[in-house]
């Protein structure tokens, strides 16, 4: 069986991630499915977060993680929504979105069809859309910034504030016919298997 394709998002919260998402899925051809960190947010039984949060949101994780590979293998193609962070990632509200995330996530997929994206805004942006949007804690975004990881190793970037979010997937859509180009993934195991 032919394995799904995945677009991975990866930026800071409010960078945009889930509206291009929803644009991609509305201008693709093919159906994509948005799974996403924030998602699973809205899952998770609340009694457990408060008695062991690092153990419910791992948990969560490592499932959401495994969720994306099985989409893929079974032919469904995935829109994954995500944050990796340097470190633990337990600074901010969603504990455990931090680097040993990603070498889980690089792990299970750099065999997959997997096209990179770092998608960004310019800081005062960041934080005028995290004040807008109302349901995070300020700062958030900024701190994430310094913290984002990998710094660059993506397949490509998109500006989520110098281009429209019809640009931004336009772009997205352009590369992903171009599988010999979506190495990131790659890479990354590469560079994590040394």
């Amino acid at each position: 069986m032919k394995k799904g394709k995945i677009i991975f998002l990866n930026g800071t919260g409010s960078t945009g991630k889930s509206t291009l998402a929803k644009t991609l899925q509305a201008r693709l051809t093919d159906p994509f499915y948005h799974l996403s960190v924030d998602s699973i947010f809205s899952i998770w039984p609340e009694k457990y977060i408060q008695l062991n949060p690092d153990q419910t949101v791992s948990t969560a994780l490592t499932a959401l993680n495994h969720t994306i590979k099985t989409y893929s293998d079974i032919g469904i193609n995935v829109i994954a929504d995500y944050v990796f962070l340097e470190g633990d990632g337990k600074d901010y509200t969603a504990t455990g979105l931090g680097l040993d995330n990603m070498e889980e996530c690089v792990t299970l997929l750099h065999e997959h069809e997997v096209l990179f994206v770092h998608v960004i805004c310019p800081l005062d942006e960041l934080k005028r859309r995290e004040k807008e949007r109302g349901n995070r804690p300020i700062g958030n975004a900024e701190k994430m910034l310094s913290q984002l990881c990998p710094k660059d190793t993506y397949d490509i970037t998109v500006d989520t504030f110098k281009n429209t979010k019809e640009e931004c997937a336009d772009m997205i859509i352009e590369l992903l016919d171009k599988p010999e180009k979506h190495t990131a993934f790659k890479i990354l195991w590469e560079q994590r298997t040394k």
